[in-house]
């Protein structure tokens, strides 16, 4: 990309400097963010504007518009508006500037993808893949119905320890993100799952150098986030769901699967440990919609319309 129009570059070098040296960021951010100023720098300067001193909100609303017919996206386009937010805020404090023209503006409204989930019946026969009675199967029917009883994140489930997990009263203590610890319930069919593996599967791949790792590999250390991945896949495609089973995926059946059934939604969240409720709520929507699905295909008067 050309470099920025004389009236702006000065500015935008003087703002990347500040970044680098004082906020630490990185080469590609401070990079990143000179790619978006100077596309925003080229567009003001054939609009005539002389420079960031003088750019104003409606000149700036063009060029969100201007973005938006381009068919850039709407996270490009948050992006872009982020970086020149950014500039004239520091053109502010600089005293480069008296007012901020960004301050009213707003940018695109995201349409947050609903997370894809699987049907209670499409989990049951996941469930039932593992059917052997190898250490291996027996290790991987304890670890799906884990999974799906505690809604942890793969990393979570992969790092288990045995201390973590109290089956006499039917929970696990688990280390998220940040260290923060949480307590999740588990249920009688993943407790019944865990001390059929720790009684006949796990000894079985126990080796020398073995340490407190739940659910081990063939080399007796801890499974990894790639195995649980494969492992996954695996019974999916033996349970033969046609839909493309995630580990994930089984975070967002449990927290959907209990909102459904009546859970309360502040639960779900301290189970799923999430800082914040409006990530949870996301799991509302994804019920919504199976409901309006529900009425779609059973409601007689809407079968009448067709």
């Amino acid at each position: 990309m050309p470099s920025a129009p004389v009236g702006f570059a000065n500015e935008i070098d003087r703002y990347l400097s500040y970044v680098e040296l004082e906020k630490g960021l990185s080469k590609n951010t401070a990079q990143s963010y000179e790619n978006d100023l100077t596309q925003a720098a080229h567009f003001l300067h054939r609009s005539r504007v002389s420079g960031w001193d003088k750019v104003t909100a409606t000149q700036l609303t063009k060029w969100l518009h201007w973005l938006s017919d381009g068919g850039f996206s709407e996270s490009s386009q948050a992006r872009k508006l982020s970086a020149v937010r950014m500039l004239c805020r520091h053109l502010v404090r600089e005293r480069v500037r008296d007012d901020d023209p960004t301050e009213l503006l707003t940018g695109p409204k995201f349409r947050r993808k609903l997370p894809h989930t699987l049907s209670t019946g499409d989990m049951g026969k996941l469930l039932a893949a593992p059917s052997g009675g190898d250490a291996y199967s027996i290790r991987d029917r304890a670890m799906l119905e884990f999974f799906y009883s505690s809604g942890l994140r793969v990393t979570e489930l992969a790092k288990l320890s045995l201390q973590q997990v109290d089956l006499e009263h039917g929970f696990v203590r688990v280390y998220g993100k940040g260290a923060k610890e949480r307590v999740v319930p588990l249920g009688g069919k993943a407790r019944d799952a865990i001390t059929a593996y720790l009684g006949s599967g796990r000894p079985r791949l126990v080796k020398p150098r073995t340490g407190s790792e739940l659910f081990i590999s063939e080399r007796g250390r801890a499974i990894s986030r790639k195995t649980v991945w494969a492992i996954v896949k695996k019974y999916a495609a033996q349970a033969g769901l046609s839909a493309a089973v995630k580990p994930h995926l089984l975070r967002h059946s449990f927290a959907t699967h209990l909102l459904g059934g009546g859970a309360d939604l502040r639960a779900i969240q301290e189970m799923l440990g999430h800082s914040s409720i409006g990530t949870t709520q996301i799991y509302t929507a994804v019920e919504n919609s199976r409901l309006i699905d529900q009425h779609a295909k059973h409601h007689p008067r809407n079968k009448a319309a067709k």
